[in-house]
């Protein structure tokens, strides 16, 4: 039953012997100068697969933009080596691992970004929570500001710090980047009219809304070239305070235009999931199934997948990939699990973010894989 999981496909021009993906998860692991080390090598290294897809990380294109204390940053070329261990690891293992650029917008605290006011689409406030650190160093949740609106000749320059982010990680060895436009970070902010409150032309109409991700996208494919860029999107995604009057129209035509750069794959966040909790048990998986329809290549359906709904969206044709999440995390072997239906390792919640080895790069693998 599970052999359509562990078919051959392909993202841009890379053949995927099986259809199983590591999702991008903050775990905030990284060192000082937001620069991956040993333990966040360790990590990715367990997870990479050969013929495997690895989607990195939120990683910050920019100092401004930064919501999780720990998390990594693709900003400064400094960080270039450290993801350049990472990516090495994953290659060594014959995996494909792109990293996911990001820019938190609203969502960003001035504890993480040295006193940076937090910069948006409109002046409108995230009811979400920032993790920074107190004056002990121990995690804590910030309550988010209200943002700064963007000028007009501001919004350039994020465009270039994506494009240089885009850069950096192509000079760490990636095989491709993918932009995160979902969960209610900046992309996204500018793309909803819940979040988006502007009269220019970054503002109003689908279009005009769309702009931003649209020219993010422009600028990482100058870099790239399109087969090697990927979006990630949550067109029913409530994480981050978001709302669209018409989401189905806002995403049917983002999914539209994304159609003429030929990219790697569209990321689709599944309606059941609100960060890391599901929402609803039981929601059918219709985002993929609706985009489906428009978007001509290749879908990664995300969102609170197990082994039965994996092989049921891919038989149904409605996604190629599906990338898991919380059972990676717990599962560094979680391919051969889904390929032989072994038991899998439950996670925990409370090492997510931040922290050590523990619950992050402790999980055994499979009793009968690892004799």
């Amino acid at each position: 039953m599970s052999d359509i999981l562990f078919t051959k496909t392909h993202v841009g021009p890379y053949e995927l012997e099986h259809r199983v993906a590591l999702a991008p998860l903050t775990r905030m692991r990284s060192e000082p100068g937001d620069t991956p080390g040993d333990l966040m090598v360790e990590y990715y290294s367990q997870r990479a697969t050969a013929g495997g897809l690895i989607v990195a990380e939120a990683t910050s294109v920019s100092t401004t933009g930064i919501a999780y204390a720990n998390a990594p940053g693709v900003y400064a070329d400094a960080q270039v080596d450290g993801w350049r261990r990472v990516v090495d690891a994953v290659h060594a293992k014959g995996g494909r691992i792109f990293l996911q650029l990001w820019h938190a917008g609203r969502q960003a605290h001035p504890d993480n970004t040295k006193g940076v006011h937090p910069v948006a689409p409109s002046e409108l406030a995230s009811e979400e929570k920032a993790v920074t650190r107190d004056a002990q160093g121990q995690f804590v949740e910030s309550d988010l500001l209200v943002p700064r609106a963007l000028e007009l000749h501001e919004i350039p320059l994020i465009i270039e710090e994506f494009r240089l982010g885009a850069l950096r990680a192509k000079a760490a060895g990636f095989d491709g980047v993918e932009l995160h436009a979902a969960n209610g970070y900046l992309p996204d902010q500018f793309l909803q009219d819940g979040t988006n409150k502007r009269t220019d032309e970054y503002g109003g109409s689908i279009s005009n809304r769309a702009r931003f991700l649209i020219e993010a996208v422009e600028a990482l494919v100058s870099v790239w070239g399109g087969n090697r860029v990927a979006v990630r999107i949550s067109p029913s995604g409530q994480f981050g305070t978001m709302f669209d009057s018409d989401p189905s129209a806002t995403f049917g035509y983002v999914a539209e235009q994304l159609n003429r750069f030929n990219l790697a794959y569209l990321h689709v966040i599944e309606p059941r999931i609100k960060g890391v909790v599901e929402i609803e048990d039981n929601a059918p998986a219709t985002a993929s199934k609706n985009l489906r329809t428009i978007f001509h290549g290749p879908i990664v359906a995300a969102g609170g997948f197990d082994r039965e709904s994996a092989i049921a969206i891919l038989e149904e044709g409605d996604a190629d990939i599906v990338a898991f999440g919380r059972h990676y995390i717990s599962n560094p072997d979680l391919p051969e699990r889904l390929r032989h239906n072994f038991p899998l390792t439950p996670y925990d919640r409370s090492t997510f973010y931040g922290g050590d080895h523990k619950g992050y790069s402790d999980y055994p693998v499979y009793a009968h894989l690892d004799s």
